[in-house]
């Protein structure tokens, strides 16, 4: 079972973010507070949720979290500022609209840049460790896909709905014979290489290289 938090005794938010290694859309985080002793046995890393699972634990989560939210970094924004600013600025974001201010910020991962002087820990494979960073990992990654689900009814071709905008051979293929969306990032395009990966899980797919 995940430990409920890393400081006992301090209000503690966790951190988690979803959309690093899609090729459209904005790069999502979420930030949520836990009751003190809050136990679930349900809640883990969103990775190994179903779809079901984790929309089950969002209602669970955003139900009984002291407080949590959620914060966007666009797709412009990450063209901008690169994916790793983008995802601490969507941190930042969620953590400014909580209704109560932490006393220590966990994040998962092995980067964080400070927020209002709040200390923080980042943690390589929190979400597997903390309730906190595992239930913002489950809303980070529900909020994402929802808006997926929305920006495939603008863009039906790329296929969203099932990919989310992560980079399967499908959308690769879509993004080559259609050209980008105003969705898509332009830091990332698509190269003959991945028309050779079979459709898989997104992780095995590389990331585009840079233009």
């Amino acid at each position: 079972m995940l430990s409920c938090s890393f400081k006992p005794g301090v209000i503690e938010a966790g951190c988690d973010e979803s959309g690093r290694g899609c090729l459209a859309g904005p790069v999502v985080a979420a930030a949520v507070i836990l009751p003190r002793g809050y136990s679930n046995p349900l809640i883990n890393d969103s990775k190994k949720l179903s779809a079901p699972a984790r929309e089950n634990l969002r209602s669970e989560i955003e139900a009984q979290a002291l407080a949590w939210a959620v914060g966007y970094a666009d797709n412009k924004e990450i063209d901008s500022i690169n994916i790793l600013q983008a995802s601490v600025l969507a941190m930042h974001r969620a953590l400014s609209s909580l209704n109560m201010v932490p006393g220590h910020i966990i994040v998962d991962g092995n980067y964080f840049s400070s927020f209002r002087n709040i200390p923080h820990t980042c943690i390589i494979r929190g979400d597997s460790l903390y309730l906190s960073i595992a239930a913002a990992s489950i809303l980070a990654k529900t909020h994402r896909d929802e808006l997926m689900h929305k920006l495939h009814n603008e863009f039906p071709v790329f296929g969203w709905n099932r990919n989310k905008g992560y980079p399967t051979r499908f959308h690769c293929e879509a993004l080559l014979q259609y050209g980008p969306s105003s969705f898509h990032r332009k830091s990332f395009r698509p190269g003959p290489q991945q028309l050779n990966i079979a459709p898989a899980p997104a992780a095995a797919c590389r990331k585009y290289p840079l233009l």
